[in-house]
């Protein structure tokens, strides 16, 4: 089973990449969906969150849930409080993409896709087979983004300042989806690398990710 990592800045048409992947009948894991299944209700990262940042749970008896915007607004210009953030979530993040790629092949996938959007940022293309990047135009990204409801020209820059450039997300890429020239043209690409990839054998599934460890997990 092939990996691959997915990734993108934000408001680059990822989430479309990944849907058409999927389309594709690759098996696909999205960090963000887990993230947020983390924080809702019964999920693992409420506790340990609620306990490190009281002020981001959600008002409301018996709701039990994180306040996802009330936890970026407290992360959003405080360095330490993000890196704390990240040292809960992420190992739990990791486990869960462990269990998934056992699943997965237990399934007789031929690709998996890891929708990682700080793949590169957080050393996730170890872990992976082969990288493609989601890129379009600053123009266009900007105008995707701002179109978001409660973005801003502030927000907007203080997220790209937490991730890798768009440039070098594309020299450390194997494959670029670019999606600021149509939606068939990047359609296309997800089609070509898909077709490539399931050639290959796998070089870190998997070594890279054993089995074993992550049944006893």
């Amino acid at each position: 089973m092939m990996i691959l990592g997915l990734t993108g800045s934000i408001g680059m048409g990822k989430s479309t990449a990944a849907n058409a992947f999927r389309h594709l009948g690759a098996a696909v894991y999205s960090a963000d969906a887990e993230v947020h299944r983390l924080l809702d209700s019964g999920g693992e990262g409420v506790g340990p969150i609620a306990a490190a940042f009281p002020a981001a749970v959600r008002p409301g008896p018996g709701d039990g849930a994180i306040d996802r915007v009330a936890l970026g607004a407290i992360v959003f210009k405080d360095q330490r409080a993000l890196v704390r953030l990240e040292k809960i979530l992420h190992p739990m993040v990791r486990a869960r993409q462990r269990r998934f790629l056992v699943a997965t092949e237990l399934a007789g996938h031929r690709l998996a896709v890891l929708d990682i959007p700080l793949l590169f940022e957080t050393g996730g293309e170890s872990r992976c087979d082969a990288t493609a990047v989601v890129s379009a135009p600053l123009f266009v990204q900007r105008r995707r983004v701002l179109g978001r409801s409660g973005m801003n020209e502030a927000k907007f820059a203080g997220i790209l300042a937490r991730q890798m450039p768009d440039l070098e997300k594309r020299r450390h890429a194997d494959f670029v989806i670019a999606t600021g020239l149509g939606r068939r043209e990047s359609l296309h690409t997800v089609c070509v690398i898909a077709r490539r990839l399931r050639r290959f054998s796998a070089r870190c599934w998997p070594r890279c990710w054993p089995a074993a460890a992550a049944r006893s997990m």
